[in-house]
Parts: structure tokens; sequence; C-alpha cells
């Protein structure tokens, strides 16, 4: 049987989407409603495949609705954020190449944009602006999305993945102003922003001195419950031909710290080695093969740490919880508890830890398992 059961590092299909109910119940609201959303969580648990489920859930019940998705993975600079976004917006609300290009008379009056077709006039649009143009008169393409919806009397959510990007550009924070004055304004127009940088998102949308503080609706997105994990891995073996039982599947929601991408790999993994009937040793066969997976990334991952956040990693391990104890300090040569602060930080930038109700945890739950075992050698 070619089916696969369980999905993770792509976006997930709505046979693989497992609870965020109330979670998607708030975002089709804002985007009916043309509320402005930012999204924080930590990485790999989910955000980019809620937005694009809830999308489809609106655009079912409400036609007069685009959504334009823009993603700033390789996005570095404040001229390419203007590119990607005009070129995106066309691209959205236009399907036929003569209706993009009448789109660019349009809608740009100030800017002459070059636009290049591939061949078939149909799969590649792409546009290219003067630097000159674009520092001079950006007005054109950060109002773009208001303009084409008030145009085509239509609604328009602009999802944006990776926005902690724009801290990386030059005069960040003067574009952040920027980007505020404009968008704070449009009516038709709303705006999706997340990303997968939870610390560098926080930053942008939790600082009181930040222009993103309080852009409309803040949505933190929490792990998913194991009450909600067991019945779905329980049902997508039973959907393949497989059995696996309601102690096991909790074991793998367990040993995964119920984070939406781990759990969905070991419990693939799983599938992958057992049986009919999924026994507790497939569960730990499954686990050992990922390990082996993964041993040279996160080898890799320990010889860039320094000494001292290696130890941290230990304390965390090993369950510590007052990091900052005399015994603490001298049981993991964690030097003086002035260094607590520093070596956390550093850990948390690398995205090594999250910080969770104020304790420090392990982002990557099977990464934890490796450093555990493998690393500090114990069982």
């Amino acid at each position: 049987m070619d089916i696969r059961p369980f999905n993770f590092g792509t976006l997930a299909g709505e046979e693989h989407f497992c609870n965020r109910i109330i979670e998607l119940q708030k975002l089709s609201s804002n985007f009916r409603m043309g509320i402005n959303t930012t999204l924080v969580s930590a990485r790999r648990w989910g955000k980019s495949s809620l937005v694009e489920m809830t999308a489809k859930h609106v655009i079912k019940k409400e036609k007069n609705i685009r959504f334009c998705y823009i993603d700033l993975f390789n996005t570095r600079s404040e001229q390419e954020f203007y590119v990607q976004m005009a070129q995106q917006l066309i691209k959205a609300t236009s399907t036929k190449a003569e209706e993009r290009i009448e789109a660019v008379k349009t809608f740009f009056r100030r800017l002459i944009p070059s636009i290049g077709i591939s061949p078939d006039q149909q799969q590649e649009f792409t546009l290219s602006f003067s630097m000159k143009d674009l520092q001079r008169s950006p007005d054109e393409i950060l109002d773009l999305a208001e303009n084409i919806a008030k145009t085509k009397k239509t609604k328009i959510v602009v999802c944006i993945d990776e926005f902690q990007n724009i801290g990386y550009f030059t005069q960040a924070l003067s574009f952040q102003k920027k980007l505020r004055s404009h968008w704070q304004k449009h009516k038709h127009a709303s705006y999706c922003l997340y990303g997968s940088k939870k610390h560098m998102l926080m930053d942008i949308f939790g600082n009181v001195s930040m222009p993103f503080y309080r852009f409309g609706s803040f949505m933190f997105l929490e792990k998913i419950d194991a009450r909600h994990w067991i019945p779905y891995i329980i049902h997508r073996f039973e959907k393949t031909g497989k059995k696996i039982t309601e102690p096991l599947a909790k074991q793998i929601s367990s040993l995964m710290e119920n984070h939406p991408y781990h759990v969905q790999q070991l419990a693939q993994e799983t599938w992958d080695v057992c049986g009919k009937f999924a026994k507790s040793t497939d569960i730990e066969n499954a686990v050992t093969r990922l390990l082996r997976q993964m041993t040279i990334l996160y080898q890799r991952e320990v010889d860039l740490l320094s000494n001292m956040q290696v130890n941290f990693l230990k304390a965390v391990c090993s369950g510590v919880e007052k990091f900052s104890s005399n015994e603490t300090l001298r049981e993991f040569n964690l030097g003086s508890s002035a260094n607590i602060k520093r070596v956390r930080e550093a850990l948390i930038e690398k995205e090594v830890i999250d910080i969770n109700n104020d304790k420090p945890e392990f982002s990557d739950p099977l990464f934890k398992i490796w450093f555990w075992r493998i690393y500090m050698q114990r069982w």
C-alpha cells in the first residue's frame, strides 16, 4: 500500500492535520474580518500548514477573498522585499499573462518595472525594478495590496512567512516603521505575519519599543496535546492497514514531547519498521534508526558549541531547575551565576533551546535523546 500515513517536513494536507481546531477558527475569523495577525511559535510547530489550511477553509465559504503567500527565506534586503511583494501580489490576483501585464500598467505609475514571462505565458512571471526607483518611491509597492483590493472590489490577505528576516535588513528599524505606517491604514488588505525563529519574532512583535508591537491580533501556537495525538496516530495506522495500541501511541507522543514535526517523524519511522501490529520494540528500533540518521548533524551542532554551552545542555538534560545554585554551578562546571544568562541567550539565539514556562528545554526532542544517550552515554 503506497500511502504515507504521517507527514513532516512539508505542508500538512487535510488528512495529516491534527487538531488546531481553536487556532483554525480564530485565524479564520481574523482572515474574514480583515484583522492583521502575528503568529508566533517555536520552529516546526506547523505555522505554515495552519495558515494554508485556514486559507483553504475560508475560500470555500467566501469567494470574495484572495490570499497572497510570500516567503522571505532568501530575502535579506529591502529591495529584494519590494520585488518579492510586487511579484507575488500580481501573480496572486491575476491569472493570465495579459491580466498581469495590465495590472502592472494599472498599479505602477511612478515605478516602471521590467516584466519577464515564460514561453507558456502561465508558469513564470517576474518583475524587476531599478534600485534608484525603489529607494525613491517604494509607496506603490507598500500600498499595492490595498490598491488592488479596492480596484477589484475584493479582500486580500497577505501571508508572509519568515517575516523575522526583515531584522537582517540594513536600516531594519526604519524599514519596519515604514511598513507599519502604510499597512496600519489598509482597510481592504490585511496581513498575517509568521516565521521560524521565535526569539526574533518575539523581539519584533513583543517589544513595546518596536514598530510592530501590537500589530493586530497576536496568536501564540502551543504544542498539540497528547490527547489529540493518540487518536490521530491510531487512526493513521488503521487507515493504512496497521494497528497500534493507545499506550504505544502515547509513548510516541511522550518521547517526542508532543512536538508536531517529531511526533509525525517518529510515528512514520515506527510504521516503517513494524509489521501489521506495532510493538514497543518497534518504537525503540525507530528511535535508534532516527538517531543513526541524525548523528552527523547532531555531532556537528555540538562541535559548534562552547564548553560552557555544552555543560548547560548537560544540566538541562539532567533535569536541573536551579541553574544559578552553587551546587549546579560546581557539578556542571558553569562558572559563575553571571554566566548563566549569557549562555542561555546564546543557546536560544542558536535555536538549540527554547524557553517555556520560564524553563529551558531542547528545541528538538530527538536531539535531546541523542545528547543524553550518545553524547552523555546515559540510558
